[in-house]
């Protein structure tokens, strides 16, 4: 079939608690056959696929990993849920995490503003990609400190993202690079101007507190680390 469809049907049966011997009953085969498709050892016909789409009622598109949506629904810029209009819980111990969590959101909502006013879709997908990597890095590592979550959650293997994620991250990062110089080349007065002034005047107003304070926190950091190496 795929090297998806095995993780995906034995992640469906883990995640539902369904023991391989019911669902291998359920589905109208023997248990050695299921272990087999969840393995990868042997392929499964058309109507097997449908029959256990139907079963885990997800679409056949999520069966095969083309879609990570388990009904298999297109993702749009309408399914993105408006984050200005998001109301946290507010109590002492998440008040920090709300303020940083503003922070980042608000100076990727300008980050983005100037990428879309370069045009450039090399910038807008090396940059993405980027910072999904960075994030994925996050995500990964705080599931995988719970041993009870199900690594087929992830199609890439522990060893391989270990030694991928870093490397992917910083290709586009490069990328980025090589492009924004290319863009202020070609351009008279650069491609982005970037200045207490400048920052009010080319509307970026209602982000521009929380970039100066993300570059603050983020050159702290840079700081101590510094120190440190030259203790």
């Amino acid at each position: 079939m795929n090297a998806d469809f095995p993780r995906i049907i034995t992640l469906l049966r883990k995640e539902r608690k369904i023991s391989q011997k019911k669902a291998s009953a359920d589905l109208g085969v023997s248990q050695a056959l299921l272990s087999h498709y969840e393995k990868g050892i042997r392929e499964c016909g058309l109507d097997f696929l449908v029959k256990i789409a139907d079963y885990y009622d997800v679409s056949v598109d999520y069966l095969l990993g083309r879609s990570p949506e388990p009904k298999g629904k297109t993702f749009t810029v309408d399914d993105i849920p408006d984050t200005s209009a998001a109301r946290d819980k507010v109590t002492p111990d998440a008040a920090v995490a709300i303020f940083s969590k503003k922070i980042v959101i608000n100076s990727v909502n300008m980050l983005y503003a100037m990428i879309i006013e370069s045009k450039s879709k090399k910038l807008l997908s090396s940059v993405t990609a980027s910072l999904n990597m960075a994030i994925y890095k996050a995500f990964r590592t705080m599931c995988s400190a719970n041993h009870a979550n199900d690594a087929n959650m992830f199609s890439v293997s522990e060893i391989t993202y270990r030694q991928s994620a870093d490397a992917v991250e910083k290709l586009n990062e490069s990328i980025y690079v090589h492009e924004s110089e290319t863009l202020s080349r070609n351009s008279e007065a650069g491609a982005f101007t970037f200045s207490h002034e400048s920052l009010s005047a080319q509307g970026y107003s209602a982000y521009a507190s929380s970039m100066l304070n993300l570059i603050k926190n983020s050159e702290a950091s840079i700081k101590e680390l510094e120190s440190k190496i030259s203790e």
